[in-house]
Parts: structure tokens; sequence; C-alpha cells
């Protein structure tokens, strides 16, 4: 067990609880259970049944009186980038008095105005950076956050950030899944040799990670920005390689068809979407790939353009919410306000928003048979609620109903 551990009690009951499962096997909204006890033992869920069926509790358990409260799988925030040094509120006021996300990025700034911060920042100063941002996500009731590099740009620095956010995952009681953005911008110098760099990533980058451990996943920015679909598949081919998950950048300012071409690799999830077409909803449904949606960037970028939401539902797409917390174009550390976001400028229902959050996050960062929902066997990571209805975590933001935040069974004192 971490060493982030409270209590190493083998068995805890909650009693008297209202359980969102978020199982699609339980016939009600939000797959709600209602005045149930639930049992963890070493870490999993091992019972879940009514209180008038809860047999005699054995004298070496703590037990826990939910009063009524909501139990929830953990919060899960599956696209963040929250590891960095620097900021860039001189941005947001360029982009307030009409500069493009295009123009800034172009005239040297956005991304590698943050590269090269975080290249001359260390690991321990990248950590205690990071600190407050993944600290206000866990307050929330987040127990999964996904992390991405992606401001380095270099093999050493690219290794540095991971380094940095598996840190942040042994010292804090909270799940850090990692990616290898190294496909995130074109660094400096190779500025007239992108295809260069590209296969630094694949025979540098993506083998050092794996040898040492620091990466789940690759990603990729698959814009006119930044890389072409034809080098995004040479990472994905290299990634697969490796043994490596697969997520992209795709469809966020035009359509190079980059969420077919993920699916095709058979891609954990695809963020962004907001030029997504039929043909592309088409091709995740195939290949079960998420739909994952960030509507901090949306707002932040005031994008006018919406993700095609009906055409998901209508193909079944799951869609995944996350805050896309970054320095420029998402400085958003509230997974609940993007829940908001999601139903308000997305149109979601509330359901959705916590689906997008728990069960279909999970299922984005490759481990939705253990994370993301309530049920026999699943991991313990939940959230319990001072609230009346699920429906609240979505529509109210700025106050904090968390009772208490539980990860792998341990309640945990953030």
């Amino acid at each position: 067990m971490k060493s982030w551990i409270v209590t190493e009690l083998s068995e805890r009951i909650w009693i008297n609880a209202n359980i969102a499962t978020l199982d699609p096997g339980v016939d009600a909204p939000y797959g709600a259970l209602l005045d149930q006890a639930l049992t963890v033992r070493d870490g999993r869920i091992v019972s879940l049944v009514p209180m008038a069926d809860l047999p005699a509790i054995p004298d070496s358990a703590e037990v826990v009186d939910a009063r009524g409260g909501w139990i929830t799988p953990g919060l899960i925030d599956a696209h963040t980038h929250l590891v960095f040094a620097g900021n860039r509120a001189r941005e947001f006021e360029q982009r307030l008095l009409g500069v493009s996300y295009e123009q800034i990025a172009r005239d040297g700034g956005g991304i590698l105005s943050t590269v090269r911060e975080t290249r001359a920042a260390s690991v321990e100063q990248l950590v205690a950076l990071a600190l407050p941002r993944i600290t206000a996500l866990m307050k929330e009731g987040v127990t999964q956050v996904e992390i991405k590099s992606g401001y380095g740009l270099d093999p050493v620095s690219e290794l540095k950030m991971l380094r940095a956010a598996r840190r942040l995952g042994e010292c804090l009681p909270v799940r850090v899944a990692t990616s290898l953005l190294a496909a995130h911008a074109l660094p400096p110098e190779y500025a007239d040799n992108s295809d260069r760099y590209i296969e630094v990533i694949c025979r540098e980058m993506i083998p050092a990670a794996v040898e040492e451990g620091l990466a789940d996943a690759v990603d990729v920015f698959c814009e006119t920005i930044a890389f072409s679909p034809q080098q995004c598949e040479r990472v994905f081919r290299a990634a697969a390689e490796y043994g490596l998950g697969i997520r992209a950048h795709v469809e966020q300012l035009s359509n190079l068809h980059g969420a077919e071409l993920a699916a095709g690799y058979g891609a954990w999830s695809v963020d962004h979407l907001e030029w997504l077409d039929e043909a592309g909803v088409k091709a995740l449904a195939a290949s079960g790939t998420v739909a994952t949606l960030l509507p901090g960037a949306f707002y932040c970028l005031r994008e006018t353009r919406l993700p095609p939401i009906d055409l998901l539902r209508k193909y079944g797409v799951p869609m995944a919410l996350a805050t896309d917390l970054n320095p420029g174009t998402s400085p958003l550390a509230s997974l609940r306000l993007a829940m908001h976001m999601g139903c308000t400028l997305f149109r979601l229902t509330p359901q959705e928003a916590l689906a997008g959050v728990t069960c279909n996050a999970a299922q984005a960062l490759g481990q939705g048979d253990e994370l993301g929902r309530i049920g026999v066997g699943m991991r313990a990571d939940m959230v319990l609620w001072d609230i009346e209805h699920p429906a609240e975590l979505a529509c109210q933001f700025g106050v904090n109903p968390v009772r208490q935040r539980i990860v792998g069974g341990e309640v945990c004192n953030v």
C-alpha cells in the first residue's frame, strides 16, 4: 500500500447510503440504488445490499453512517496538463483583445512559451508548482487524474515531466495516469524538420519512457498548427509496438480526420472534437473509442462550433468530460465546474456529465474494468456527498459537498 494511506483496516461498511452506481445493468437513472450498505475489503467492493438484507457486522469492521447521503464513483479527470512551469496570463489579455490562438502560437507564444519555463524547472520545482492544482481537484472529489507531458519537447524534459507526474501519485492520495504528449508542438530546434522530431519521439522518447515505466499512453496534437495525420500515425505505430495506450487531440480547430485515424489504432480516447464529422463519429463507435469533451477550452477560447453531441448520442459513443487543465487555453482546476459547463455549453444532461467524469472517464484511460462504477469487484474509489440528488453535482459549483473522498477503500484527508 502507498505511504499516503491513512488507516489500514481490512474492512469498512458504509450504511444508510444512496448509491449512484453508474452501472448500466441497474435499471434506474444514474444506476441508483437507495438505502444500501456497501462493504469494502482490501481495497475492493465486496458487497452491495439493501439495508434490510445487511447481515451481522463483524466487530473488526469500521462502520460509516452515510445518513442518507449519496455515494458515487470517485471523479476522474481524464485530460490534464497540470505539470508545467510559468504562466500565460498575458495571452489571456491578448485573446480578449482579439488575437487568435493560432496567431499567438505562430508568434512563439502559446505552448512554446510554457516549454521555455518548463525546461528550466527541476522535477522538484514542477512537483511543487503542480501541488495546488492537483489538490484543488482532489478537494472536489477527484480520485484519479491523467497528466500529460508536452511542455518539454526534448527527451530530457519530457521524461522530467513524467517523473514529476508519477511523484505526485506517490506522495498524494490520488491515482495518476500518464500520457507522453511529446507530439504537442514543434520545438524550435526542429523548426525546419518536423519529421526528424517525430523520429526522435518514436525512437528515443517512447522507448525511454517505457523502460522507466513513466507512460501509460501516448498522445498527439493532430492539427494544422501541430502535426499531420501521417506524422501522428508514426507515433501511434511506435506506441503500439511498445504496448502503450493511444490518445489524441483531434478536430479542435479543423477536421483532419484524426479521430478516424486514432480509432483505427484502437485509441482509448480522442479529445476536443468540435470539428468531428459523422464519419469520425461512426469510426469511434466501431472502435469503442471514448469522445472526451473539453468545455473549459471551448469556453476560454470563446469557440462557437459545438462538438457533435447529438451524433455521439445517436451512435452510442461514450462521452467523457475533463478539465483540460493547462496554463493557456483552459486554466481550470475544477472538474465540478467542467461538469456544469458540459451541461450549459454542450447541453449534456447531469447524468451524462456524471458518467463523463466516472465510468466513461475510466474507459478513456483504459481502466473501465477497474474504476468508474460502483459494483462488486470494482476498486473502491468513491466519494460520499452531502447531497439530496446526483444532479446537484453538475448543477451547482463553488460549494463543496464532499464528506468523504475514498481511494482504494481508504478515507483520505484531502
